[in-house]
């Protein structure tokens, strides 16, 4: 875990979504489905998939290990995130640990939070991300990084939305540049 990881940009989306918090947070705590996206084949993959490996507490426990394993067009990707956040029913946060194998993005935090509603409840899925700071990577980052963040956010919340339905049809988006952040005392 880093807690000094610097993550200057930001992508989150709300959905209302036809369910009760726990069912909602038993489904988005299972990393199968929270990630599925990743772990299917499709375009923003380049027709790769990734796989998960967990430690022991199954991506369900503060402290938790989780990483990700593949390749896109050839390049090997692992990355190992912990869990560092887990309220049942209401929240959870993993970031990326180390110096992760990927290509347009150097580091992440990603999470999701859920909001007891009248009639169901409100999914916020957010990324926090990094673009790598040199080299290759940053220029694939800052061509792409922003939009492969925002297509992990969307694919979760139209997946939340795919499984338990809608309530209305309120959802909002929400993007961010980089914050100039002080380093003095």
């Amino acid at each position: 875990m880093n807690s000094e990881l610097v993550l200057p940009f930001h992508f989150e989306q709300s959905v209302n979504l036809a369910a009760p918090p726990g069912v909602v947070f038993d489904y988005a705590d299972d990393f199968a489905h929270f990630g599925e996206h990743m772990m299917r084949s499709s375009w923003m993959m380049a027709g790769s998939r990734m796989r998960y490996e967990f430690d022991g507490a199954g991506g369900k426990a503060i402290g938790a290990k989780v990483r990700l394993v593949g390749s896109i067009l050839g390049a090997p990707l692992e990355i190992e995130e912990y869990v560092i956040e887990r309220i049942a029913p209401l929240s959870k946060a993993w970031e990326t640990a180390g110096n992760p194998r990927m290509l347009i993005l150097s580091a992440y935090r990603m999470g999701f939070e859920i909001t007891p509603q009248a009639t169901g409840c409100r999914l916020r899925v957010f990324i926090d991300y990094a673009f790598p700071p040199k080299g290759d990577g940053l220029w694939a980052g800052r061509i792409a990084g922003g939009w492969y963040a925002r297509w992990c956010v969307r694919s979760i919340a139209v997946g939340a939305v795919k499984r338990f339905g809608p309530v209305g049809s309120h959802s909002s988006e929400h993007s961010s540049k980089p914050i100039q952040r002080s380093t003095s005392a």
